[in-house]
């Protein structure tokens, strides 16, 4: 299609030519020694981003590639090399950028933890056992929670499995099938629950709970009363199991009994159903059912251990702290997260079985709130 011309459009005159701009006088050259105006004060540079290796390079006086070999793998250049691009780096203050890093090798130096409740002080020990074993190493743990939802839990793997090496999934809630996805993309390595064809750590429980068990019989209960954890959770079922085989062996009634959810509210909320199960002793799920039973329990004017003793489970900190001190099944759980963090640090440098379970056993802590049943 011809283009119409625009009507009455009428010449615009020539420009003048502008006028040639005077030249400007040279700079003077730069002492040797003095910062330019591009360079702040300590070699930092001004109005730019942050130093690279060519940046170090310039400073030191040497090639780029030997800046990369001495900050990445320090020992494959001269003493007198590497001290002289450390001093330029450390004069730009320059950072290694792991997602930089991570272009060319694919690794980031980094490793995933999601646990089920970030407010939970059963994950404390569990988090410092991890960062600790990892930092050894000097790889950089990035944490965070499920709030207990399967759903959160799978969302939040897959968007941190895009920025980590590997990923370690405490007391995970998600089903087996979507952890072996992950896995499938990624090393996984799973604490607290077993897996089929993933590396996983699991406390033994069974020696901690036959104390418990033991114990409670000794001190004249007949009837022992389990206060479950999530529905969702696998430990919460493995430890009812547990409790089972040790009243059996013992020849003990047991009675499981549901919580609303693992925390000191659903131990104040499960003490009613305690009280009309008739058992004498109680073994929770966790810790902090265990404290909130006990402090409604003593509002209720029922003596602790009394009338009915408690064991919790796991000895989180300021288990101790009650009135009576509580009684625990200790889990190790510093270990564990050390452990799986070594299994995942020996996956990715290619020293790891593709799938076994690690386990370390528990234990009971006697401290004041079991004890002998008073008969009235």
């Amino acid at each position: 299609m011809t283009e119409l011309a625009k009507p009455d459009s009428v010449p615009t005159p020539r420009e003048a030519p502008t006028p040639r701009e005077a030249p400007t006088p040279r700079e003077a050259p730069t002492p040797r020694g003095a910062s330019t105006p591009r360079e702040a004060k300590n070699g930092a540079r001004e109005g730019r981003g942050n130093a690279t290796i060519y940046d170090i390079a310039k400073v030191a006086g040497v090639n780029p590639s030997t800046v990369s070999r001495a900050l990445s793998k320090p020992g494959r250049v001269s003493v007198k090399t590497q001290k002289l691009i450390e001093d330029a780096a450390a004069g730009l203050n320059y950072h290694v950028n792991p997602f930089a890093r991570a272009l060319p090798t694919g690794r980031t130096s980094t490793l995933g933890l999601i646990v089920a409740d970030i407010t939970n002080p059963t994950f404390f020990d569990i988090i410092r056992g991890t960062e600790s074993t990892a930092a050894v190493r000097d790889y950089t743990l990035v944490l965070a929670e499920s709030a207990e939802s399967a759903v959160t839990e799978l969302m939040t793997a897959r968007r941190l499995m895009a920025t980590v090496d590997g990923l370690i999934l405490a007391s995970p809630r998600m089903d087996d099938d979507d952890i072996r996805a992950l896995a499938r993309d990624k090393p996984v390595v799973v604490i607290n629950r077993e897996v089929e064809g993933v590396l996983c750590v699991v406390p033994d429980v069974n020696k901690g709970i036959g104390e418990a068990v033991r114990s409670l019989a000794a001190h004249g209960h007949q009837k022992i009363a389990f206060v479950a954890g999530p529905p969702q959770s696998w430990m919460s079922g493995r430890r009812w199991e547990g409790v089972q085989a040790a009243c059996d062996w013992s020849r003990l009634e047991a009675v499981r009994l549901e919580s609303t959810k693992p925390t000191i509210e659903g131990g104040r909320q499960a003490a009613r159903a305690v009280r009309a199960s008739g058992a004498t002793a109680v073994l929770t799920y966790n810790d902090l059912l265990a404290i909130g039973l006990m402090q409604e329990l003593q509002a209720a004017g029922i003596e602790v251990p009394g009338q009915i003793s408690i064991v919790g489970f796991d000895d989180i900190f300021g288990a101790d702290f009650t009135t009576p001190p509580l009684t625990t099944v200790r889990a190790p759980l510093r270990q564990s997260g050390s452990d799986a963090a070594k299994l995942l640090l020996q996956i990715l440098h290619g020293g790891a079985e593709d799938s076994f379970v690690v386990q370390a056993e528990s234990e009971l802590v006697i401290r004041g709130s079991s004890g002998p049943l008073v008969t009235r």
